[in-house]
């Protein structure tokens, strides 16, 4: 798969997509990094701590959000994105649901459209994203979390979503998979999720799993955001056990290390004779 100038191999190797949210109000880094230098100071920290895309938005999705209109999600993110793309050689995911805001980021050079909605919010995003012949990462979502199978439910939810997106014309080979951790569900569906990530590959398209920092890891743990680093490598070492492509994480450094520990363990030796 390509993502602006970049190959990423679909099997075999897990990369890191950095998150940099140009917000006042995230739940973990909410106003850290909502002004465009100190937006680039953190672009620049992640690229060199290993980052192999970066994932902008303009708009908290936390639990309780305030949404804004695309017009201040299109000021917040716009101007972040061209000087990112002017100064650094890196991949750039748009973080939004809103075709409108899509379509400028796309023109200001964003190479990827993340929708946490999986273009069931607004009708229009999926052309605009076959338009742009452009990959996307679509997420699973509902607006209760109200299951009878939660993995079944999710695996049915994302045929409708891949649905829309064949209709819209989206090429298959260009769409990622996120099953929406944290979005629509229980802190029990999460675990599930998690633990059984390996079901999605049968939709066939590459998988991306965003757990980092969020409530199913505090609510095991008992810390705070700031506090889940931990929490976050484990499940970025089940990613790699379970065949994700992409982790969408917060601490860029720790997660690049986790994961080529795991993969060094997974791969890195003859299971022949255990050398």
């Amino acid at each position: 798969m390509k993502i602006g100038d970049r190959d990423f191999a679909v099997n075999g190797h897990t990369y890191v997509m950095g998150i940099l949210n140009i917000t006042p109000d995230s739940f973990s880094d909410g106003g850290q990094y909502n002004t465009t230098d100190r937006a680039l100071r953190r672009a620049e920290v992640m690229i060199g701590e290993g980052a192999d895309i970066l994932d902008v938005g303009g708009e908290s999705t936390r639990p309780g959000y305030t949404p804004v209109s695309a017009q201040e999600e299109i000021e917040r993110v716009i101007p972040v994105i061209e000087k990112i793309k002017a100064r650094f050689d890196v991949p750039i995911s748009l973080d939004t649901c809103k075709s409108v805001t899509a379509k400028a980021g796309i023109e200001a050079g964003a190479d990827m459209i993340n929708d946490v909605w999986g273009l069931k919010y607004d009708s229009g995003m999926g052309r605009v994203i076959a338009d742009a012949g452009i990959p996307c990462c679509l997420m699973h979502n509902r607006k209760e979390a109200a299951y009878r199978d939660c993995m079944a439910e999710v695996l049915d939810d994302l045929r409708e979503t891949l649905a829309i997106a064949h209709r819209a014309g989206i090429a298959g080979d260009r769409i990622i998979l996120d099953p929406g951790v944290g979005f629509g569900k229980t802190y029990e569906n999460n675990l599930e999720i998690i633990d059984r990530l390996e079901m999605l590959h049968c939709l066939g398209c590459p998988v991306l799993l965003g757990a980092s920092r969020k409530s199913v890891i505090g609510l095991t743990l008992g810390t705070p955001p700031g506090e889940r680093v931990e929490g976050t490598l484990v499940t970025s070492v089940y990613a790699v056990l379970k065949g994700a492509m992409f982790v969408r994480v917060h601490d860029v450094k720790e997660n690049v290390r986790a994961i080529k520990m795991a993969e060094t363990i997974r791969d890195g030796y003859d299971r022949q004779d255990g050398r």
